[in-house]
Order: C-alpha cells, then structure tokens, then sequence
C-alpha cells in the first residue's frame, strides 16, 4: 500500500564522505598486526634491505661532517655482533623509555590519591563546554616548553576532564595528545627547541654565509601567531569531527572518589600550599646568580633547567601528590606511597615491552646508516625537480612530513635535512629562518599519526583502558584530521607570510 501524502516515509541518511573516508582507514590501519609484531616486521625488513643495500656498494655522503657513510650490512660479522651486544643496551638506553616511566611515577601517584580527579572537580566541572575543549587544546600547545613530556602529562589529564564532564575521555585523550605533539612547534614564549634547532640552523648556514646567525628568537613571531590558530583548528576538530565521530562513551568510566567536604578541601589547600613552595623553591634556585642550573651565560636557554626539566616535573607531582594523600590518609607510610606509584607503573607492562621491539628497529636502522640514505637522497630528489617561489618550500614542507614516518626524531631528522637544505634554499634567496620554521611546521604536523614514534603506543595504550578494542588504525583515524587540519593551517601561514614579506621574529623576514 503506497503511503498517503501525509505520511513521512523515514530514511536511513547517509554518513558524510569523511565520516566513510575515516571508517575505511580505521578499518585497514586495525588490519595492521600489533605493535609489537609490526616493528619486529620492520626490524627484518631494515636487516634485509642493509644487505641488499650494502651488497650492491650503496653509500651516502653525511651533509654535515662531508664523511662518507657506506651502508653496512646487518647480516655481516660486524652487523651480527652488533645485533647481539647492544640488544640490552639498545632497550635500557632508549631514551623516551626512561622519560614515560619517570613521568608516570609522578603522575601516576597524583592520580591514584585522586588528587588530578579533585582538581578536576574543582575547577573545570561547571566550566562552558568550548572552554574545556579550547583550555586543553591551548594547554597542549604551551606545553611543549616542557619539551616531550607534554605528550604524557596532557593527554591522560584530558581524558580525565572530559569524563568528569559527561564527555568522552577518548576525544580528550586525542585532543590532549594532538594539541601537544602536532603542536609542538608553536608556543607564546622561547622553548628548548628554539635553541637546539637554531643552532644546527647556524651551523648549516656557515656554508654560505658566515656572517648569518639564526638565534632561537628567530621564528618567535610565527610561534605566537601559530598558537592562536591552532588553538582555533583543534577546538573545531575536537568538536565538530572527532567527537562526533567518537558518539556518546559506554565504556567504563573511572571510579569517581567521595570524600569528606572540608576534608578534601584541606587536601586540596595543602597540594596548593606545597605546589607554591616547590615552584617558589625551583624559582629561587633557577635565578639565584650563578646557579648551577643557568648556562654559563647566565641564561636558561638552553641550560641545564630545561635539560632536567623531566625530574623537576616528577618531584613536582611526587610532592603535591604526597600532600593530598597523607592528608586524606591514603598515604600512612612508606609502604602505601611505594604502592601507588607500583600501580601506576604496572599499567604500562604492555609499553615496555613494546619498546624493547620499538628500540631494536631504530637502532638497526640508525646503525646500517639506512636512515641517512634515504634523506639525503629524499633531498637530492626534491632539489632536482627545480620548483621555485613558494612552491619549493611547500614541496619540501611536504617531503618533510612524510620523512617523518621514518625518522619522527625531530632534532636528528634536521640535523640530517639542515647541512642540504638551508644552503640550498639561502642560493634561492630565502633566509636560513625561515626554511627552519617550515621544516618544524611539517615535522610537527605528523608526530602523531606516525607509529614509529614512542609516544604513540603510549598513547594507544591509554585509549586502550577506554575501548579495549581500539586498535592503531582507530587512533590513526582520530588523529589524522589534526594532522591535516595543522599541516593545512600551517601551510596557509607559511604562504601568508612570504607573500606579504611578513616578520616571523624580530627583524627576520623569510626572504634575505
């Protein structure tokens, strides 16, 4: 029977092109094996290929030290000696390994007292839901002055406000995590960053021109312009695409901690009390003349404050946790300050395991000089197709993304890039600065979506406490929108820039 005019037929719609596009790359990248079996994959890939590579006679000239690197087999005496011997030194000394666990002891034990859950409460529970997502977001990308551990003190704080507000934890965790490492670039004040990449900056322009100096001030203008946009793209991404996306959370939530009013309000009044003298503590000892943590200049960029920036944020937690516990009476002794921080290490068993395989492939690919072939000779392909104008820095904004996959180290993947691009592109006219600030934008950009970075398996390890069942390819397709909604932005940035002759630090324009 055909329906009356007035009858409203319902029809099921149809999910949005993005929506489908997302779908079908979570549903390939949760195709893809475990973590841990997918760099043991690599690993034997990076052997085989060292052997072909070193059989066929490959080599590379290093661009900064001018050395000739020939690639070395890692099936050769020299190679398997190498597999065998530094196998534990290769796990024990990866660096991210000992910065995850140390900043975990800390947070961890602020957690497990609930001292995180009652700040929450406290402060962000009432707050405008665009305030949440736009504080976070905008804390993300500040955050990277305290150099990689932004991206796991954020992203598990994240989660936490968005639960606590009925919102899913999954999307504060992406927005945490990609606010703080495809932002990593941007900032209002000088990083650490600004000084180690300044630096190699200099150094690479000394073979054109010895009277040209990039000082960590350099990109400072387009850093500050760059967090406000940011700041605007995450927030709608946030809302308006991932969470969406994500739906209403089912999942479990984390036990909500009921104490005593007054008595958590004392709680909360003693971390405060203890977090000012800390801070005021670390302050007087940073400034004091001659501090041994100064440079010796006398200034903190770089020095040894930022250095040890790590296990000043690990006691700072440490601290206030101690505080909050012992004043609600979770912590009564050693005994129960030894368990939580246990606890808090215990969930990452999957993490250092991984990592043991993770270590292994970088090492094997490092140490077969593989990594340095492949981006001079990335280089070398992209200087011959002769771009010019803005064209070329867009080109190479893109080559540099997509190295990231590669090599996601920012600092040894522009020690690599800088000795061939920066004189290349100052003989094009473009000053040395400003080939720095694209290379940190299309660095930045992918940290996130690249599964050879140590701190996406962190990450994916804490979503996994959300959704069991989420698997690389869902933190993939989350992700990805910010990747391409920063790398879009920063692109348009770049562009603006060059063609109005825009200052991007003080008396630095991208054109000499």
């Amino acid at each position: 029977m055909m329906p009356s005019p007035t009858t409203r037929v319902e029809t099921p719609s149809r999910p949005s092109l993005s929506v489908r596009l997302f779908s079908k790359i979570e549903a390939m990248g949760n195709k893809l094996p475990e973590p841990i079996v997918l760099f043991f994959v690599l690993a034997i890939v990076v052997i085989v290929a060292s052997v072909i590579a070193a059989a066929q006679g490959a080599s590379v000239i290093h661009p900064a030290t001018g050395k000739d690197l020939p690639i070395r087999s890692l099936l050769s005496r020299e190679g398997i000696v190498f597999i065998f011997t530094n196998m534990l030194k290769n796990f024990t000394g990866f660096a991210p390994l000992g910065l995850v666990l140390a900043m975990l002891i800390g947070v961890g034990l602020a957690e497990r007292v609930g001292l995180l859950e009652s700040v929450v409460k406290r402060t962000i529970l009432n707050a405008p839901k665009p305030l949440i997502t736009t504080a976070v977001v905008f804390a993300g990308i500040m955050m990277n002055i305290a150099s990689d551990a932004s991206m796991v003190v954020l992203p598990p704080l994240a989660a936490l406000v968005f639960m606590s507000v009925g919102r899913n934890p999954i999307a504060g965790l992406m927005a945490g995590f990609a606010s703080a490492g495809a932002g990593f670039t941007a900032n209002l004040v000088i990083a650490g960053t600004d000084a180690l990449l300044s630096g190699i900056t200099s150094e690479a322009a000394k073979a054109v021109s010895t009277t040209i100096e990039v000082t960590p001030v350099d990109n400072w203008y387009f850093n500050i312009v760059s967090v406000f946009v940011l700041t605007v793209v995450g927030v709608v991404i946030t809302e308006k695409v991932v969470e969406p996306r994500l739906g209403k959370y089912e999942g479990k939530t984390k036990s909500m901690t009921h104490h005593e009013p007054a008595l958590e309000s004392r709680a909360l009044r003693n971390a405060g009390i203890t977090a000012i003298i800390y801070l005021a503590a670390i302050v007087t000892f940073v400034l004091w003349p001659n501090s041994s943590l100064q440079n010796a200049n006398g200034g903190l960029i770089p020095s040894p404050f930022l250095k040890g920036i790590i296990p000043i944020i690990l006691f700072f937690f440490v601290a206030v946790g101690m505080a909050y516990g012992v004043t609600l009476g979770l912590i009564k002794n050693s005994k129960d300050l030894t368990k939580y921080m246990s606890e808090a290490i215990s969930d990452m068993s999957g993490y250092i395991v991984l990592i043991f395989f993770c270590s292994q492939f970088i090492a094997y690919f490092n140490w077969s000089h593989l990594g340095t072939w492949i981006a001079v000779n990335g280089a070398d392909l992209l200087r011959d197709i002769h771009f010019d104008g803005l064209a070329v820095i867009l080109g190479y904004c893109v080559f540099t993304a997509l190295l990231n996959f590669l090599i996601p180290s920012g600092s040894a993947k522009w020690a690599l890039e800088a000795p061939v691009f920066v004189p290349m592109f100052m003989q094009l006219g473009y000053h040395p600065a400003f080939i720095q600030v694209a290379y940190r934008v299309a660095d930045s950009s992918t940290n996130i979506v690249t599964p050879l970075s140590p701190y996406f398996v962190v990450i994916l390890s804490m979503m996994k406490e959300y959704d069991k069942n989420a698997g690389m390819g869902t933190m993939i397709a989350l992700l990805l929108p910010y990747t391409l909604a920063f790398l879009g932005s920063w692109l348009v940035l770049l562009a603006i820039f060059f063609s109005f002759g825009l200052p991007i630090g003080p008396g630095v324009y991208p054109m000499m």
